[in-house]
């Protein structure tokens, strides 16, 4: 069996050498049709588009994404292919919450944000809105949740988004990005969304960079309707919006589930899901090394303001974290 990873998927070598009879190992934009053309299955991140274009032709016959974001794979294609794809819901998700805490602490002290006294929005509650979700609270902030798709099927503690808009101080966002649909989440925050804002709040972004329309948000900031951003995923990565970046009151390189940690949950759960479909039976264990477990985005943000041109450097070099936990 041969497998073709992005080799900046850590501690997955030793481990799938044990699995597979030949690995090629290559940068995530290396991924070629002539490459992949006879390996039966992909390791990939999200800078491999995973489309007609990559796979038509190839062999291949299964994809892992050690992501919990999918949309660099074209399901259908698969689908029509007869490729299976699995992704890693969840894998990051304590790293998201440990990167929102730490922002909502430095809200607290830089910013004077009170949030004993203070309403935070959650926009998309999975794995990572959840996690969130229950930090929150035991910092003492009053949660409102927005989930369409799990409240149409029933679910109760869930608020419409005007309810959000209306009354949160701080809203954050943990959706995946749907380009259409009933559920579409592409440019969820765009002009109408922020000019219908009847607090000013802090606004984060750490799900994908689309859901929120720079040109929106840049004009919400200028016009006072958003008190500051948080901004870890970006629209045009790694070309991201320099007036963005230097008005952001936190600019980070898309790194907030960037933990030792999540890292090391996704590659398990590709080659556990890999091993599951080509019926192998394997022994193999995946544990994070160690490394510091203190957190604080600021650094992460002066690194990307001083060289913005360097945001796919920091991201495929970031020093990776240990997650902990208080509550």
């Amino acid at each position: 069996m041969k497998v073709v990873i992005d080799h900046k998927i850590p501690y997955i070598k030793e481990a799938i050498e044990k699995i597979a009879d030949e690995v090629v190992y290559l940068p995530g934009n290396a991924f070629t049709s002539d490459v992949v053309k006879d390996a039966d299955a992909l390791i990939v991140r999200t800078r491999t588009r995973c489309n007609r274009e990559l796979l038509e032709g190839s062999q291949v016959k299964f994809i892992a994404t050690a992501t919990i974001g999918y949309d660099h794979i074209d399901t259908a294609y698969c689908q029509e292919a007869g490729i299976t794809w699995t992704n890693c819901p969840g894998c990051n998700a304590g790293s998201v919450e440990q990167y929102i805490r730490s922002v909502l602490l430095l809200l607290k002290e830089k910013k004077g944000l009170d949030l004993e006294k203070s309403s935070l929005g959650i926009v998309g509650v999975g794995h990572v809105g959840s996690r969130v979700k229950r930090m929150a609270e035991a910092l003492g902030m009053k949660v409102l949740l927005n989930d369409p798709p799990r409240a149409d099927q029933g679910e109760e503690g869930f608020v419409d988004l005007s309810t959000i808009l209306r009354e949160c101080d701080v809203i954050t966002f943990h959706t995946p990005l749907n380009r259409e649909g009933r559920y579409a989440t592409y440019h969820l925050v765009d002009e109408d969304l922020l000019f219908s804002l009847e607090r000013i709040p802090f606004i984060i972004n750490a799900s994908r960079g689309e859901v929120v329309d720079t040109a929106s948000l840049l004009a919400a900031l200028a016009a006072g309707r958003v008190k500051e951003a948080i901004i870890d995923t970006w629209e045009y990565e790694p070309r991201i919006s320099r007036e963005l970046l230097e008005v952001a009151f936190l600019a980070t390189p898309h790194i907030a589930g960037y933990s030792a940690d999540g890292k090391a949950n996704a590659t398990r759960m590709s080659l556990e899901a890999l091993c599951r479909f080509f019926g192998i039976k394997a022994d193999f264990s995946i544990v994070p090394p160690e490394g510091p477990s203190d957190y604080d985005p600021t650094r992460d943000s002066e690194w990307l303001k001083a060289a913005p041109e360097k945001f796919e450097w920091f991201r495929g070099n970031y020093p990776v974290r240990r997650e902990c936990f208080l509550f």
